[in-house]
């Protein structure tokens, strides 16, 4: 036979289940714990595909811009077009996660029945060191016309979004490796603007 006191304990406990179910002052607090991560991917993802996109246009922009100041000219030196490579690298800041890669190639091409593409000069601008750049080259069908000369510049960049980066050589966790090194490149052409060809006094 159940003692009073055990009954009374036993009904005093589901009366404080039975309360503790109906209880609805937290609710607010538990959606808001369970929502919040995803608002938070959503915000981070947003910012970061921004930034990817602003970051791939000034890479682009750094193409036209080195082969527009080259071509303005009508003769250079190494360290002229490794100035105006450099100028070109500081276009993307504020981004500065990792450095881009600029190949100035200037490229004659000859008056042949068949033409052909030589590279006449090259400079090349990798992590902030400037050295000469590739002894060959090719052009598009389209741009491929006997007697001329045109100013190539490859820009490329390994961009690191927020999430993968870290200063210095710290080791980056999770699956943030994955998205380490997002590759943007453009190519640009130009032709001389102020005489038939740019030539370069000591490359």
């Amino acid at each position: 036979m159940m003692r009073a006191g055990a009954h009374l304990r036993t009904t005093g406990i589901w009366r404080k289940a039975i309360r503790f179910g109906s209880d609805r002052r937290g609710i607010a607090a538990v959606e808001f714990a369970l929502i919040m991560p995803i608002l938070l991917i959503m915000y981070f993802v947003t910012m970061e595909a921004s930034q990817a996109i602003e970051t791939s246009k000034k890479v682009s922009r750094i193409g036209s811009m080195v082969a527009d100041l080259v071509t303005q000219q009508t003769s250079v030196a190494k360290a002229d077009i490794d100035a105006i490579m450099a100028i070109g690298a500081v276009t993307l800041q504020p981004y500065n996660r990792s450095a881009p890669s600029i190949t100035v190639t200037a490229i004659q091409v000859t008056s042949d029945a068949t033409p052909l593409v030589q590279v006449a000069w090259s400079r090349k601008l990798v992590n902030g060191v400037a050295s000469a750049g590739p002894t060959a080259t090719t052009v598009p069908a389209t741009l491929k016309v006997a007697g001329t000369f045109l100013i190539r510049v490859d820009s490329t960049l390994g961009y690191t979004p927020v999430i993968s980066w870290s200063p210095g050589s710290q080791q980056k966790l999770g699956l943030t490796t994955a998205f380490n090194n997002i590759n943007m490149s453009e190519t640009y052409y130009l032709r001389p603007r102020r005489s038939a060809a740019v030539t370069c006094t000591d490359c």
